[in-house]
């Protein structure tokens, strides 16, 4: 029986057949350094969850390559490409080890940092992000993604840089209690912190990309946005719907309630004309509208008592993975 690995190192990749042999001989070596070993209680052991997100060059067969040479090295493979999120989701459900670091394939993460990233975790944090201080990228996924930080740092509240870096450590608890869909790769720490975990980010090194192109382009802004503002919703709402709806439905009947009583007085008092007046069709409306938003409210709070567990891929195959151990 295979001894339980202390470490858990997830590799999402889609066609990264140049990066992907650099890459494991990198990681193999961060990992086996003397001081890096040192920080875990012995015995020491590691996996390597390759997760392939439907790659259609020879990256999967690289990694099957890997696997007869390196028995750490396990390969989940999905029907189709399914995106980043699903990758990380599905590492996180394969995952085994205490300790769980994720980096992109595309060797701009420096295996050597996941060393950092583990002392910083052991100091009392569960989830510890990369901050790409210095990244050697184009101005034009350099400068939408200070955007991105800046807003969500605004309006989450939680000070970090850095929230899309693909380089993070997690104690096992933090993934096993994400829910991963959409877009959402890009909010963990806000997910995290939102469940109560400590969350926190140190400077990590970030190199410029040696091979193929990015994978990431302008058609992710808008779902990226959706996913935000769904983000937003479930960290504050999701537990009490109708705190959310109910609000809404109470300014909307009072704005359609007073303008109806405008209305009204004005008829009664100083005989004005109710018909064809647009106001009137405004209250009427601002009123219909508010018994929408309170029924949403309702059903929210109803969908709220049933969790959905259906998986957002499809694995075409495994190779050198076990069951999931518990949680």
């Amino acid at each position: 029986m295979q001894q339980t690995p202390v470490l858990s190192v997830i590799v999402p990749f889609f066609n990264e057949e140049e990066s992907l042999p650099l890459l494991l001989d990198q990681l193999y070596e961060a990992l086996s350094e003397r001081d890096f070993r040192a920080l875990f209680e012995s015995p020491f052991s590691f996996e390597l969850l390759m997760i392939d997100d439907g790659s259609t060059d020879t990256s999967a067969d690289i990694v099957r390559e890997h696997i007869e040479l390196r028995p750490e090295v396990k390969l989940v493979s999905f029907q189709k490409n399914f995106g980043k999120t699903a990758a990380l989701a599905a590492g996180f459900n394969y995952a085994s080890g205490d300790y769980v670091v994720t980096l992109d394939a595309d060797l701009q993460d420096d295996p050597c940092a996941v060393k950092e990233l583990i002392e910083k975790l052991q100091e009392g944090y569960d989830l510890v992000s990369g901050w790409k201080q210095h990244r050697q990228d184009p101005w034009s996924k350099t400068f939408p993604s200070r955007i991105f930080n800046m807003t969500t740092r605004v309006f989450t509240g939680i000070d970090l840089h850095d929230f899309n870096c693909g380089l993070k450590a997690y104690r096992r608890n933090v993934v096993k209690s994400l829910e991963l869909h959409g877009e959402m790769h890009r909010y963990i720490p806000v997910l995290a912190q939102w469940k109560g975990f400590r969350v926190t980010e140190i400077p990590v090194k970030h190199n410029s990309r040696k091979h193929g192109r990015t994978k990431f382009g302008a058609s992710r802004f808008f779902p990226g946005l959706f996913d935000f503002f769904t983000v937003l919703f479930i960290t504050r709402y999701l537990r009490q719907p109708m705190h959310f709806f109910g609000m809404l439905s109470l300014l909307s009947f009072v704005a359609g309630f007073g303008i109806s009583l405008y209305v009204t007085i004005g008829k009664i008092f100083f005989n004005e004309a109710v018909v064809n007046r647009p106001i009137l069709f405004l209250g009427i409306l601002l009123i219909i509208i508010a018994v929408q938003f309170f029924s949403l409210g309702l059903l929210g709070e109803m969908l709220t008592r049933d969790t959905s567990t259906t998986s957002h891929f499809i694995v075409r195959e495994t190779v050198n993975v076990e069951e999931e151990r518990d949680s």
